[in-house]
């Protein structure tokens, strides 16, 4: 059997596992879900009707189509933080030295946490979106084209946020510390775009919301299902994705194969 054929087996293998725990105990992902779907509650239904005057709109409902882009995403980082939990954890109560001592491909079990991570990303942005659309979020003006590219997008977005919650979770002592150096994951959201323009953020901040990744996703996610202009937006979002992935995938995998445990 060839290298990649191994690979592929034993990544499987690690990919049902990492499945298995989820299903199993899915207190973690739940919690984790539950806080953009508590954000898009609070701000709709709490702050809608004055939040959508801020950005010119005529009623909640034009608030409701501005946030749930921005939600999505955040979606996103709310539930790798749960990856760089389970990462920490495998690490620090002593299966991955079992793992070392077995036949199995050695990135496999990296690569079985960040498919199943990606995974679960992708189940709760439907779900997020679901609450959405329950809502009265509509995407009535976007192509087959355009969702298809929306959902590479938040497949890109996914797979490179899951690669740097890795690192943090190979970097953790334990499962705490691993959460807690997640948490700009979910920090980043707030101050992007993702709930007001950054041109009503005060001049001084404005740098910061624009020129971090999770605004020009946000924007290129509300060009793709609303119809706004994307700009430069587009290339930025997929830059950002392409060099966050590859930084995550060579400080998780160096990380791994210099640990000794």
């Amino acid at each position: 059997m060839s290298t990649l054929s191994l690979a592929v087996r034993d990544s499987s293998t690690m990919l049902r596992r990492n499945l298995l725990h989820a299903r199993r105990y899915p207190s973690l992902t739940l919690n984790l879900l539950l806080t953009p779907i508590m954000l898009l509650l609070l701000f709709v239904y709490i702050f809608g009707d004055t939040m959508s005057a801020g950005i010119g709109g005529g009623d909640r409902s034009d608030y409701i189509a501005y946030l749930v882009p921005g939600l999505l995403l955040m979606t996103i980082g709310s539930t790798t933080i749960g990856t760089a939990v389970s990462v920490s954890n495998d690490m620090t109560e002593g299966i991955i030295a079992r793992f070392r001592t077995m036949a199995i491909h050695r990135g496999s079990v990296l690569v079985g946490h960040v498919v199943g991570s990606v995974l679960q990303s992708v189940v709760s942005v439907v779900l997020v979106g679901a609450v959405g659309v329950a809502i009265g979020f509509r995407s009535t003006d976007a192509t087959a084209l355009e969702w298809l590219a929306a959902f590479g997008l938040l497949v890109l977005f996914a797979t490179a946020l899951t690669w740097i919650a890795v690192g943090m979770g190979l970097i953790s002592p334990n499962a705490e510390a691993a959460s807690n150096n997640a948490m700009p994951l979910i920090f980043l959201p707030l101050i992007s775009s993702a709930f007001v323009p950054v041109d009503a953020m005060p001049g001084w901040f404005q740098p910061i919301a624009e020129y971090q990744p999770f605004t020009p996703a946000i924007e290129t996610l509300r060009g793709l299902l609303l119809g706004t202009e994307i700009g430069n937006n587009g290339w930025i979002a997929v830059a950002w994705c392409l060099g966050l992935a590859a930084l995550g995938y060579r400080w998780s995998t160096a990380k791994f194969n210099a640990d000794p445990k």
